[in-house]
């Protein structure tokens, strides 16, 4: 009996557990979808790569994450999370959704993130985000979007992140961005709009980051493109081949830190738009055509700290370049053109802790000097300069030289010009002058010309130097007499010449040369004999020309009196027969003046009309 007893309630005890063991099971099944993996730890939900169809049902109503990525789902249909009210993070990543329905994340109230991204969207309704009111980051970047409508982000008021780049956006309407008032970082990179959304951007108040890229058919940032973004901090333009030209006042408003504008087609450094940017501390405009860096242009840029400027066609950094930035510590010139770079350029190269020289076709002489005495101390980032030329130090890198080869290595010869003797010109005026300086020296000397003016001769004008160097004065006139000086300079000196010009007066029958829109031009003779002819003529008509003249005028008013007369006679005849007589009947005045009344008889007079 005892045994029996036994069995039974082993027999009982079994069967209970079995129950409460189904039911567990029951309950787990039911709050983890199939294919999918639950973790209740950490409440996370992951069904990527499931080769989903459709989003599954089943979820646990306590899910903090759902990750739905790589998966075949086409659409997303209304209220279609509902029953996840603390869900903070979902991922529909690298599906072929063409669709989502509005209203289809009402109820997820406690969403913080969401990811769309690399799906076929092609239009987002107004209503899409509805109830999304405490998302924080959303990524809607690889879809086919091609517009934004008014008011699709309103109700995202807590939005700070909106990823949109890589979409095939054309248009964003003026209030498109509407109610995201606390957005910080906005991308709209590879997008195919035809102008900055400019009306659309100064909605967005709060905006510190702002990412544009490759606009395609937009050659000029216009004057006033990011008005009213006054907390922006970061602003980078990339990949815009077709914009050659930053109009001056086009940043204008802004209080940048950050700057680039990279992949584009300047050919000149924009300084006159980065003036007002006193805030900056980093510039890039890597891999723009840009040939070289003025002197003093860059000094407003009080606080710039790094210049970066890679893959360019640069040929030269101008010395006081960098003059004023007295805490510029980074420059990068990598893959240039530059054959050189001066001491002179920097401020002060004690700053000076990065720089990017590799590249470059160096010339290894005394102007690099410099730099190699400084190769212990400054960073190369892990790319050591290489010398091209000459050919003595040809392939060599700056850390192979030792400190005992210096002085003989890198060298340079002054400059010398090579017939510095006194010369002079007496000329006639309107005789073309020129003036030869020809110089020698390592590196090769620049030459400058210095006019009787004391101002420096330009290549362009009337009196210029060509690029050989020679000074050319065209067609000489009295006020171009006097003593020119040229200068022939490189690193290692400074040589001159001084020539003389004397211009004398031209004779009275003698003209002088003029000026036309193809530039100046020598009177021909026929050319002055006709300006003669033209003088001598008196008056502008000969006399028959006077007289035809006066012929026709007198034609013309008898003409016009005949019409004036033929008119007078329809009109007359119009008014019935003539009246040759006119009757007029009278009564006399009393001698008294009485005013008439019964004094007198009246009487009766004809008159014959003429």
């Amino acid at each position: 009996m005892a045994g029996g007893k036994m069995y039974v309630e082993s027999v009982v005890r079994w069967g209970a557990w079995s129950i409460v063991l189904q039911f567990g099971l029951g309950v787990s099944a039911g709050s983890c979808p199939p294919r999918c993996v639950c973790r209740t730890e950490v409440k996370e939900v992951i069904c990527s790569g499931k080769h989903l169809n459709s989003v599954p049902e089943g979820f646990s109503g306590d899910a903090r994450r759902l990750d739905l990525s790589q998966n075949k789902i086409k659409t997303v249909g209304r209220r279609q999370f509902s029953g996840l009210p603390q869900l903070q993070e979902l991922d529909l990543s690298d599906n072929i959704i063409s669709m989502i329905e509005v209203e289809a994340f009402q109820g997820l109230q406690s969403l913080r993130t969401l990811r769309i991204k690399n799906n076929r969207l092609k239009i987002m309704p107004v209503g899409v985000f509805s109830g999304l009111s405490g998302l924080r980051f959303l990524d809607l970047s690889q879809n086919e979007i091609l517009v934004f409508l008014d008011y699709t982000f309103k109700e995202m008021v807590n939005l700070q992140v909106l990823e949109a780049g890589e979409n095939d956006l054309v248009f964003i309407s003026q209030r498109a961005f509407f109610g995201l008032q606390n957005l910080q970082e906005l991308n709209l990179d590879r997008s195919n709009l035809t102008s900055i959304p400019s009306e659309a951007l100064s909605q967005l108040q709060s905006l510190t980051r702002l990412r544009i890229l490759r606009l395609t058919t937009i050659s000029t940032l216009p004057n006033n493109a990011f008005r009213r973004l006054h907390r922006l901090r970061s602003l980078l333009i990339a990949n815009w081949r077709s914009l050659d030209t930053v109009a001056s006042n086009s940043l204008i408003g802004l209080n940048l830190t950050s700057l680039v504008i990279s992949n584009c087609n300047l050919s000149v450094v924009p300084y006159s738009a980065l003036r007002h940017l006193v805030y900056l501390r980093f510039l890039d405009l890597s891999y723009n055509p840009i040939t070289v860096i003025q002197s003093n242009l860059l000094g407003d840029l009080l606080r710039l700290q790094e210049l970066h400027l890679a893959g360019g066609s640069l040929l030269r950094i101008e010395p006081g370049a960098f003059r004023g930035l007295a805490f510029f510590r980074m420059l990068n010139v990598t893959s240039n053109q530059l054959a050189t770079l001066e001491e002179s350029v920097f401020h002060s190269v004690g700053n000076l802790q990065v720089l990017r020289l590799d590249g470059n076709p160096l010339a290894c002489d005394c102007r690099l000097l410099w730099v190699v005495r400084r190769r212990l101390r400054l960073n190369f980032d892990g790319h050591q300069p290489t010398c091209l030329s000459p050919d003595a130090v040809r392939q060599r890198e700056f850390r192979d030289f030792s400190e005992k080869e210096l002085p003989r290595l890198f060298t340079c010869r002054p400059a010398r010009v090579k017939d510095s003797r006194p010369q002079e010109a007496r000329v006639e005026e309107g005789t073309t002058v020129l003036f030869s300086c020809e110089a020698d020296g390592d590196p090769l000397p620049s030459i400058t010309w210095i006019s009787s003016h004391k101002n420096v001769v330009s290549p362009t004008g009337r009196v210029r130097i060509l690029p050989n160097g020679t000074l050319e004065v065209r067609y000489a006139q009295i006020q171009d007499s006097g003593t020119y000086q040229c200068l022939a300079g490189n690193a290692a000196g400074n040589d001159s010449r001084t020539v003389g010009l004397y211009v004398k007066g031209l004779p009275h029958n003698r003209t002088m040369p003029f000026f036309t829109e193809k530039g100046w031009v020598e009177p021909s003779n026929t050319q002055a004999a006709n300006s003669s002819a033209q003088m001598a003529k008196p008056y502008p008509f000969d006399a028959k020309t006077l007289i035809i003249a006066t012929t026709m005028g007198f034609l013309s008013f008898l003409s016009s009196v005949a019409i004036c007369f033929v008119f007078m006679f329809f009109w007359s005849q119009s008014k019935g027969q003539i009246k040759h007589t006119a009757t007029i009947d009278f009564v006399p005045r009393s001698s008294m003046g009485g005013g008439g009344g019964d004094g007198g008889d009246g009487g009766r007079f004809t008159m014959k009309l003429i």
